[in-house]
This record gives C-alpha cells, sequence and structure tokens, in this order.
C-alpha cells in the first residue's frame, strides 16, 4: 500500500498542457506526512518541474478533516524506542528528506497551489508555507503545537515566524495557538481566501486556462488571473490574532524565555482565544519554550537554508536526548496526557541544557543538508 500514500495525477489543460496534482493520501492519520510520502513528493515536485507540459502544480490533501496533521512523529516514536537502536539513524533521515523537501517547494519555479484546507499543523505548515499560491478557506486550522509534544517549531519555522510583527512569531511558539484562515492571511501564511466549495470549480478554470508561453511569470500572471476570480476575502472568519496585537507585543516584550512565559501565564484577560493559549502552555515542555525562544532569536537575521540545516541539528536532538519521545507517547501513544519533562520549569532549564540541544552534529561539510 506504500505506493499510495500519495496520489498523484495529471489533468490536462486546454492548451496540451497538464496540471499536475498530488494528494496526501492517509486521511486516517490526517495525512500525517511519511518518510514514504516525502520520498514520493520529492521525486514528482522534481520531475514536474522539469517538464514543460507542466503548467502548474496542485498539492492537496485526501479525505474533509486535514491537508496535514503535521509530521509523523509516531514513526519517530517507534524508531527512537527500537530496541534495534536504529532510532538516530531514522531521525536523521526523516528530517533531512522532510527539510529538503520543504525547501524545494519554497525555490519551486513553477506556480504550485497548496489547497489548505481542514488542519494545516507542524509538517503541513511545512508543506504549506513555501507554496507559491496559499489558499485557505472556512475549514482552515493552522497551529504549530509543538510545545505539547516537546519538539519546536522547526519546518522552517524559524525563519517564516521572524518575518511576522513582532513578538506574535515567538508567542505562537510558545502557546501553539490555533489560527483561522483570517489569521493566517493577516500573518503572512495564506495569500488567498476561497470557500471550500470553489475547489472543483478552481480546478476546472485552471484547466480551462490559456497560459501561452511558458515562461515561469507568464504562467505565474496565468494562474494569479484565474485566482482573482475566485477570491472570497470578505467571507473568511473573523480574525483572532490581529485584534490582540498591541496585547501580544507587550506580553513578548521582554528578555527571555522564562520572563515571557511568565507574562504568559498571569495574563488574566478575559477571552477563549488567549485563555487556550495558556492552558497549552502551561502544560507544555519547559524546554520547548526555551528552544523556541532561542532558536527565533538566533535566525532572526539569517537565510531559509542556514534555518534549515541548525533545525535538522536541533530536531535530532529533541529525539536523542530532549523530551520529544516522551511527549508523543504521553499525547500519542499511551494518551495518558502526563508527560513527565525533563525540567520542571522553563525558567529552571539550565543554560548548559540549551547549549547541548544546539551543538552541531557534524561538520558543516558531512552536513546532509549542505547544498541548499
Amino acid at each position: 500500500m506504500s505506493e499510495l500514500t500519495v496520489l498523484f495525477d495529471e489533468r490536462p489543460t486546454r492548451d496540451g498542457g497538464m496540471i499536475g496534482v498530488a494528494t496526501l493520501n492517509a486521511p486516517k492519520s490526517l495525512n500525517a506526512l511519511s518518510l514514504e510520502m516525502i520520498h514520493q513528493l520529492t521525486a514528482r515536485l522534481a520531475a514536474w518541474a522539469e517538464d514543460r507540459n507542466v503548467r502548474a502544480v496542485w498539492l492537496e490533501g485526501a479525505g474533509d478533516k486535514a491537508f496535514c496533521a503535521g509530521g509523523d512523529v509516531v514513526a519517530l516514536y517507534r524508531a527512537m524506542t527500537d530496541e534495534a537502536g536504529q532510532g538516530s539513524a531514522f531521525a536523521e533521515t526523516y528530517f533531512a528528506a522532510e527539510y529538503r523537501l520543504d525547501y524545494c517547494i519554497h525555490r519551486y519555479p513553477k506556480p504550485l497551489l497548496v489547497w489548505g484546507d481542514g488542519i494545516v499543523m507542524g509538517g503541513g505548515l511545512g508543506l504549506m508555507a513555501g507554496g507559491g499560491h496559499r489558499l485557505a478557506t472556512e475549514n482552515t486550522l493552522i497551529a504549530m503545537p509543538e510545545i505539547t509534544i516537546g519538539l519546536y517549531p522547526d519546518i522552517g519555522a524559524s525563519w517564516f515566524l521572524n518575518r511576522m510583527p513582532p513578538g506574535v512569531g515567538v508567542y505562537l511558539g510558545l502557546t501553539g495557538a490555533q489560527l483561522n484562515a483570517r489569521d493566517a492571511l493577516d500573518l503572512g501564511l495564506a495569500d488567498r481566501f476561497l470557500p471550500r466549495d470553489h475547489r472543483d470549480a478552481l480546478l476546472g478554470a485552471l484547466a480551462e486556462a490559456e497560459y501561452g508561453a511558458r515562461d515561469p511569470r507568464e504562467l505565474q500572471a496565468v494562474v494569479h488571473a484565474v485566482l482573482e476570480r475566485f477570491e472570497r476575502r470578505d467571507l473568511a472568519p473573523a480574525a483572532q490574532v490581529w485584534p490582540h496585537l498591541d496585547h501580544l507585543q507587550g506580553l513578548m516584550g521582554c528578555a527571555d524565555a522564562a520572563a515571557a512565559t511568565q507574562r504568559i501565564l498571569a495574563d488574566d484577560r478575559d477571552d477563549a482565544w488567549l485563555a487556550a493559549n495558556r492552558g497549552r502552555l502551561e502544560v507544555g515542555c519547559p524546554l520547548t519554550a526555551q528552544l523556541v525562544w532561542r532558536m527565533l532569536e538566533r535566525h532572526r537575521h539569517g537565510s531559509l537554508a542556514e534555518a534549515f540545516r541548525e533545525e535538522w541539528t536541533l530536531s535530532v536532538q529533541c529525539c536523542r536526548r530532549g523530551d520529544l519521545v516522551e511527549g508523543v507517547r504521553a499525547l500519542l501513544i499511551d494518551k495518558d496526557k502526563t508527560p513527565r519533562w525533563s525540567h520542571d520549569s522553563v525558567a529552571t532549564v539550565p543554560e548548559a541544557d540549551i547549549e547541548a540541544m544546539l551543538a552541531p552534529l557534524c561538520e558543516p561539510d558531512e552536513h546532509p543538508l549542505r547544498d541548499l
């Protein structure tokens, strides 16, 4: 069945070309991104990029609940707890392949449309964030909830969270806050809002479009023109982040993760969205909070490639010596929701532990993502 983890289709266009359609096909796991999916997507996207008959690419998830709910952390857990002792090697392979795919999407030479309908979390956001045309619907729910499992916002988030208004990205990382389509538009995580029931008509219009010459800019212009006909921002849900912008920036206007965490948890503003965010942080992983703060600090002015390279190091370390295995156990394996984190609070995480997590695992010329 592994050959069906991603479905590929090539829909003919009016001018004799094709629209490449890739569908993540694991709806029971909310299209969690497996290593097999990553390999298949990487290979097909590369082929479509070189095929002059492919006018544009469409990426979506199967089912009506999720585009992609995240990376396959259950597979990571099983590898790390396997008696064969191959977990670290799997983690190194998985994260290198995932981040290479994400980087490819950020740099894709043709129009790449991501249908971000339903749940878009963690690794799913890694696929969506780099898309040339990121489409949100009334059912879009975006989050980076790594605080709940002992990871941290990876998939390039160390770079793109820094491109939000000051303080917002780190707040999202610390709290795992859930965003709707309007929030995604406001924060640069989505480009357009389209009602879910416009999907089929939009794909049909893309197939009927006249693309003319095959220069990438001309292809982009045609896709933009089609999308403009379907966009309905007036139907997007009410914003959650923007009305709280000043408040969030006030909470985050401090020097370190411990102080920021204390401010968030002490905030008593009567608002359901803020309260839910406080709740996740309160029971979340203390080490994750420190890593969120540190990674955004380190990559404030860096490149996307640099962020991916250091994220690979840190993600592997989260498996080797961090809290990821315990966090996944508590939330997704035993489901007791009582993780035994390695530190009692954000304030008590020693600097030495943070530095150990960030320590390079190999020489620069041996790094699996050195060529990005």
